[in-house]
């Protein structure tokens, strides 16, 4: 979920102290207003620059310059490529510049329980009426106490149907299949997705927290490990592009950014089932610029600015407005908005609680192998 210019330039230290109240800034389109933000407390970075850690992908030039124009504030985004290594960094304190966080799901729910999330100010918050139902009360935030929803999609299987003699439909296809594709094909890196589609392949839940299913799920893998070519969650991209791989395990939105470069690329999710994620907007403990924070939050609430991060970005979007503003074809494309009859078998991730050392373990002797 990979961003251009500002997301690898090194993160600046600011320390200047200053107390700022944000005016209400108008925006170009649907008579909306950003929010008129006052904190109580005294902000500790500078008002001007709003820190983010998010996904590879989910911002762009455009995008900022855009939100500039119309708040004054200059964006610098770093990007994580797993929410297990987002959350290590926060814990270790390197997060201490962030003022929005983009945390999946199930890591929304834990974070909050180690207590490093702001409980929201609803009344400096504008457009969660316009999000579709089930986005406004979720399992992992009932009420959106912490988090609002900003994407949300499927995992699964992006192909070369010119290279592969048939066309797969579940993840038993790559166990199947794998001296056809062998070291040709990529998981992504990130253990509850790997361990999950191992899982659902042997008809349990992505959130098993029985053992003996665990460890089931770590053999199917070490089965599949030669045909492997890499633990990557981006790293696929241009690789298949240049027909160096055949197969890889990807999330939805970026299998719809990719598809229009090679017209031989297809993307299914699989029909026993995968995970159904929701990526999200948080305001982390000591975020030091809150009033920026929610004015981000407003900003990518906005029925046209996300109907655009749609259409350009190719993300699905949980706003009900915005979806409705989306051209025909978009509306209809199903790596986007799968139908109903696939949904049905996927799955939110879960926390784990004691069960995460557990997979843990599994993932580092699978990816240290």
């Amino acid at each position: 979920m990979s961003y251009q210019e500002d997301t690898r330039t090194s993160r600046r230290q600011f320390l200047k102290a200053s107390a700022a109240t944000i005016a209400v800034s108008t925006l170009s389109s649907c008579g909306w207003r950003l929010a008129e933000v006052k904190s109580n407390s005294r902000m500790q970075g500078n008002s001007d620059l709003l820190y983010i850690y998010t996904w590879a992908g989910y911002t762009d030039r455009d995008l900022l310059d855009r939100f500039y124009d119309e708040t004054g504030i200059k964006v610098v985004a770093d990007v994580f490529d797993s929410n297990e290594s987002m959350l290590a960094r926060i814990q270790a304190g390197g997060g201490g510049a962030y003022s929005i966080i983009y945390p999946s799901d199930y890591m929304v729910q834990k974070m909050a329980a180690l207590n490093l999330l702001t409980e929201l100010d609803k009344s400096l918050i504008i457009g969660l009426d316009d999000l579709f139902p089930q986005f406004q009360d979720p399992v992992y935030d009932p009420g959106n106490v912490y988090s609002v929803p900003v994407s949300w999609g499927t995992t699964g299987l992006i192909y070369n149907s010119k290279l592969l003699p048939t066309a797969p439909t579940d993840w038993e296809y790559l166990w199947e299949n794998r001296d056809l594709v062998l070291k040709r094909m990529t998981l992504v890196n990130d253990v509850r997705e790997v361990m999950g589609c191992a899982l659902r392949k042997l008809g349990y839940s992505y959130n098993s927290t029985n053992v003996e299913n665990i460890r089931q799920a770590y053999e199917e893998l070490l089965i599949l490990r030669p045909a492997i070519a890499s633990f990557t969650t981006d790293g696929w991209r241009s690789q298949i592009l240049v027909e160096d791989l055949l197969i890889a395990m990807c999330y939805s939105s970026d299998a719809a950014e990719i598809k229009p470069e090679n017209e031989d690329l297809e993307y299914i999710t699989p029909r026993s089932g995968s995970s159904l994620w929701i990526d999200t907007l948080v305001i982390p403990k000591n975020a030091p610029n809150p009033d920026g924070a929610y004015q981000w939050i407003n900003f990518m609430l906005q029925p046209d600015i996300a109907a655009e991060i749609v259409e350009r970005l190719s993300f699905t979007t949980p706003s009900r407005a915005a979806y409705q503003m989306l051209p025909e074809e978009l509306k209809e494309d199903p790596t986007l908005f799968p139908p109903e009859s696939i949904l049905q078998n996927c799955e939110s991730l879960a926390p784990l609680g004691k069960y995460e050392e557990v997979y843990q373990r599994y993932w580092t002797k699978l990816t240290s192998g």
